[in-house]
């Protein structure tokens, strides 16, 4: 390989390779001479490449860690696996590198060739995860078009649904993302109304840049962050949501798991949560999901919204047992269990074992007393 550059790039993309290089392998590899091979790798210190030589039958070069990353050189299965990795990471909202997923696969995805980013759309479209946990879902896609936009300065237009329902359209100078818990938060200038305003990325649809670079304005708040927490935390007309849930203070923060909720505890079996939710529907989903018992203190919107769902389980709950009780008086009603259809194996054997005893009226007499 006579292309000095080019053979520079092959041997940092072997050395990236954790494992030692004898310098004979790393000749043949790339068809040079042992000679060249120690002359490249004198030119890769030069350049800041950290390569340590190692002597011996079994010695060679490796490169270490150093005071600064290199350039990442990938094959192709190396570039599509980190790709659907890094969107694996931003779907599932993973704690602590949410976002750092989604600045990286940007970066990924802006120098990706056009057949990787087909792999990628392809193995997305045909798989489909099984996620835990109560969050919204977001589409890694949308993320991504958010994330290039922020990097690039420029503008977005969104389909926007407001939470009474309301469908708008957005054209947005967007700043941040944000996440927080399970929930993702677009921070942008909406051009439409002059003014900042904060957007749940799960219910917005189809995001695309316009083209159109903008100089960035002065937030209104330290930064990103701290803007996203004082919208969600800022006291709503129904109020602060605040309930006894009678489980240990532990348990609750576990099954939560979010950011804009306070547990504290009261005693060993029951704790106070106080919540700034933005969606008394979405408490109420939370509230249930913990399966003990609670008590709601405020809003009063929220023990509405409760006996509204208690009312119509009672509904479900009376129209289900009155069709298994017609199905007793006409004909067996199916079972919604497979495994209820067969008595315990235990139960079968004892009740063949009693259908088979002898009767003691029917095939013997009983003694007269004397």
């Amino acid at each position: 390989m006579s292309d000095t550059p080019a053979r520079l790039l092959n041997l940092l993309s072997l050395l990236q390779t954790p494992r030692e290089w004898p310098g004979s392998e790393l000749a043949e590899r790339l068809g040079v001479s042992p000679r060249t091979i120690r002359r490249d790798i004198d030119r890769l210190r030069e350049l800041g490449y950290p390569v340590r030589a190692s002597m011996g039958a079994v010695g060679g070069y490796r490169l270490v860690a150093g005071t600064a990353m290199p350039p990442l050189l990938l094959d192709d299965e190396e570039a599509v696996a980190i790709a659907v990795g890094l969107r694996a990471a931003a779907g599932h909202a993973v704690v602590g590198i949410e976002e750092a997923s989604v600045r990286a696969l940007g970066k990924l995805l802006q120098v990706l060739p056009g057949r990787l980013r087909q792999r990628v759309g392809t193995l997305n479209s045909a798989t489909v995860p099984l996620l835990t946990g109560d969050g919204p879902t977001v589409d890694p896609e949308d993320l991504t078009v958010l994330a290039r936009a922020v990097t690039a300065r420029e503008r977005l237009r969104f389909g926007y649904r407001a939470y009474d329902g309301a469908e708008t359209r957005r054209q947005v100078e967007p700043e941040r993302l944000v996440s927080v818990g399970r929930r993702w938060y677009l921070v942008g200038y909406d051009l439409d109304r002059a003014d900042w305003r904060l957007f749940r990325v799960d219910r917005l649809t189809d995001p695309a840049a316009t083209g159109v670079r903008f100089t960035p304005r002065q937030l209104p708040a330290e930064d990103a962050a701290a803007y996203v927490a004082g919208k969600l935390h800022r006291p709503s007309p129904s109020g602060t949501v605040v309930a006894t849930v009678h489980a240990p203070a532990e348990r609750v923060r576990h099954i939560l798991r979010s950011g804009d909720s306070e547990v504290e505890p009261i005693d060993g079996h029951s704790c106070r949560l106080r919540s700034h939710s933005d969606s008394l529907e979405w408490t109420a989903m939370r509230l249930l999901s913990l399966d003990c018992a609670f008590e709601v203190h405020e809003p009063s919107a929220l023990r509405d919204h409760l006996r509204r769902l208690a009312a119509r389980a009672r509904h479900a709950a009376g129209a289900a047992g009155a069709e298994r009780k017609e199905g007793k008086e006409g004909q067996a009603a199916p079972r919604e269990d497979p495994e209820d259809q067969a008595a315990p194996r235990e139960d079968q054997e004892g009740q063949a074992a009693t259908r088979n005893q002898p009767s003691p009226d029917r095939n013997h007499s009983t003694p007269s007393r004397p």
